[in-house]
């Protein structure tokens, strides 16, 4: 059992499309993918469940018939921080909670567990007076394999190095990164970009996606289409290097 944990440089990077393109590759590659979206900012009420579109999209490409409560326990109304969200409501979101969640997408048995962040790497789930918690804390504690979504826009390359020097700081293995053009404004010197961050960066690229603009396509033909161009038997060889040291 692999578990990857899917972060980025900043919110809206595309975390979920490239979490479901990876679950879709893994699972062409025959291979059972569970889900796990543990907080969701930004949610509607659907049959008396409060539903995220995030949350929803990562329960449909999954394989192992997840509810979505399980893919997406911890669910707010507001579209902010969720250590806000939760505030307005009066409750706190803890570790504890979370890892629960992750406990019982394990019970899933499957070959890998997907998770994928919210905002970026150093997001905070609640703030106390004596310790302030991160869902980076969660990631700490569970162990993950991390695979860094990178926004091509200006400043990319900063973000990127900041987010990789915390993810290490933090004792763990960041194992691959994709490149995602989230917007429909292309970065200038796109390539050059793209060559800075290969050299910087010591983990293998196992992906590039340039921004799908509005077409006939549906998003899950994005995605499908996505998956195709992911390159996994990179992540594997790194994931293979990373165990042997």
């Amino acid at each position: 059992m692999k578990n990857y944990f899917i972060t980025a440089t900043d919110t809206d990077a595309g975390k979920t499309f490239v979490a479901c393109a990876l679950i879709q590759a893994l699972i062409k590659d025959e291979h059972s993918v569970a889900a796990y979206k543990p907080v969701a900012a930004g949610c509607q009420q659907i049959d008396n469940e409060l539903v995220n579109e995030d949350a929803q999209l990562l329960s449909h490409f999954a394989n192992c018939n997840q509810l979505i409560s399980e893919v997406n326990p911890i669910a707010l109304v507001d579209p902010i921080a969720p250590h806000i969200a939760a505030s307005k409501v009066s409750r706190a979101i803890t570790i504890a909670e979370v890892t629960q969640g992750f406990e019982r997408v394990l019970a899933n048995n499957a070959d890998i567990n997907i998770t994928e962040g919210a905002g970026g790497w150093r997001l905070p789930l609640n703030l106390q007076a004596n310790k302030t918690s991160y869902l980076s804390d969660f990631v700490k504690q569970t162990k993950q394999d991390v695979i860094l979504v990178i926004n091509m826009k200006l400043g990319c390359l900063n973000h990127a190095l900041l987010t990789y020097q915390a993810i290490i700081a933090d004792g763990l293995n960041c194992v691959a990164w994709v490149a995602n053009s989230a917007s429909e404004i292309p970065i200038s010197n796109l390539d050059e970009n793209i060559a800075s961050l290969e050299q910087l960066l010591p983990m293998p690229k196992i992906a590039q996606f340039d921004f799908y603009p509005e077409t006939t396509m549906s998003l899950h033909e994005k995605i499908c289409m996505a998956a195709q161009n992911i390159d996994l038997a990179s992540l594997t060889l790194a994931i293979s290097k990373e165990d042997k040291l």
